[in-house]
């Protein structure tokens, strides 16, 4: 099988079912901006000992996104193939449980955190930003096209995971927080 294929030479892309739209259709900016996300992490992981805790939870994740790229690549008249793709209830939990674990080894938050630090805190919140840019492209197309709620809120749970995980990335690394000040001069 050849790489190119030249079927979206003309600006359309093909739906997990079969069906061609547009490749500015809002279903192709949900689902592309989670695989610029799950690259971003992929790039954010080469800054991490592999065999950290943090590590291996971003593996996770990175896996789970190409689950919810999948599930919003299909056709929302394929329900059988939207049930296998669909985001577990377990699995916001195990987001939610390593976000509690990290959280337990930080101190208490009294201000915004400006973004930066070290190395991998920065691209970290910049994964969070990714996160949240494709959040607000699925919640808009969940407004055209209803979207499982699981999903939603694995994704909204992601970027939390993301920003607790750059305040943990500048406390493994060292690195001073960088905390917003109003009357920074």
């Amino acid at each position: 099988m050849k790489l190119y294929t030249r079927t979206g030479d003309t600006g359309t892309t093909s739906l997990v079912g079969g069906t061609r739209i547009s490749k500015t259709d809002l279903r192709l900016h949900a689902y592309g901006t989670i695989d610029e996300l799950c690259a971003a992490i992929g790039l954010l992981s080469t800054y991490i000992d592999p065999d950290s805790d943090e590590a291996k939870a971003l593996s996770r994740v990175q896996d789970t996104l190409f689950v919810v790229g999948t599930y919003l690549a299909t056709e929302e008249s394929h329900a059988e193939l939207l049930a296998r793709w669909d985001i577990t209830a377990d699995q916001v939990a195990g987001l939610e449980h390593d976000i509690d674990r990290i959280d337990a080894l930080l101190p208490p938050l009294r201000s915004f955190v400006i973004p930066g630090g070290s190395r991998s805190a920065a691209t970290c919140h910049l994964c969070r930003t990714i996160c949240r840019r494709a959040e607000r492209h699925i919640l808009e197309l969940d407004a055209r096209s209803p979207l499982s709620p699981t999903l939603k809120a694995y994704v909204n749970r992601l970027s939390d995971f993301l920003f607790a995980l750059a305040r943990r990335l500048n406390q493994m690394e060292k690195k001073d927080e960088i905390l917003w000040r109003s009357n920074r001069n």
